[in-house]
């Protein structure tokens, strides 16, 4: 099977390990993972503003970069919900371009990493080793769009070794949704903070998600609080085991405090 990495933007900007993890589990598992070096945005930022007529040229990247291949494992709920569910539009209202149609055709090859996990390759352990207590926020895309239910919960599950907690109101938006947290800063806030008592509450050391996106938003408020969680992807707990666990991830900078806009979890 050949399989590609969709990184995506954000977390080849951001979280560059958690693409290094998706490589070292999916190799562990015996695939051959390639990596296009051509790949750019997906789109969602554009799509999700407006801006459909900016997404085609994005659109008709993304279909002649990952032509050929068999399928394109993506450690972004969100993304993967971009690709799947709203390249037909784009493609639909851009005229009649064959590279814009054979988006539709390669949509459902596209995978998040915990459908490609256990859908396609029809595993949950997946050989994990990570010794700590974690609760899991199922994203909004991954939830609602995708429809993983279960998935990353029964991969967590069989990690030896882990302490997991459920997290109460797990499936409560914790407020980024990409320009959302931007444009309506002070909704965004309150739902962080719903959320941050939420995962508290569990007493988890890790919080963990299939999206970098919501955990860059968490983990900010929780850094900020000063309260010692630390926020992990799916595929970075998935990847760790005894003879190689999971180093240490840089958490953010402490911002100055007047950019300090989250209060104390109620």
């Amino acid at each position: 099977m050949r399989t590609a990495l969709f990184i995506t933007c954000f977390n080849d900007t951001l979280f560059p390990a958690t693409g290094q993890a998706v490589v070292t589990l999916l190799e562990r598992l015996g695939c051959t993972v390639d990596f296009p070096r051509e790949q750019t945005c997906c789109g969602q930022m554009h799509f999700n503003t407006g801006y459909q007529k900016e997404c085609v040229p994005l659109v008709r990247r993304f279909t002649e970069v990952f032509a050929g291949y068999d399928a394109v494992v993506t450690p972004s709920g969100s993304c993967a919900a971009m690709v799947r569910d709203h390249h037909s539009t784009v493609a639909s209202h851009a005229g009649k371009d064959p590279r814009l149609s054979a988006a539709v055709q390669a949509a459902p090859k596209v995978y998040e990493l915990s459908e490609f996990l256990v859908d396609v390759l029809r595993v949950t352990d997946v050989g994990a080793y990570f010794p700590h207590r974690v609760t899991y926020h199922p994203t909004c895309h991954s939830l609602r769009m995708l429809g993983v239910g279960d998935r990353p919960l029964a991969l967590l599950r069989a990690v030896r070794g882990i302490d997991l907690v459920e997290l109460p109101s797990a499936t409560e938006c914790c407020g980024f949704g990409g320009t959302f947290a931007l444009k309506n800063a002070d909704t965004s806030i309150a739902m962080c903070a719903d959320k941050v008592r939420h995962v508290l509450d569990t007493g988890a050391e890790v919080l963990c998600a299939g999206d970098n996106s919501c955990l860059m938003h968490i983990g900010g408020a929780l850094s900020r609080l000063r309260t010692g969680v630390r926020t992990l992807h799916l595929a970075e707990i998935l990847a760790a085991t005894e003879e190689t666990p999971l180093p240490e991830r840089p958490q953010p900078a402490q911002p100055p405090r007047c950019a300090t806009r989250v209060g104390n979890p109620r």
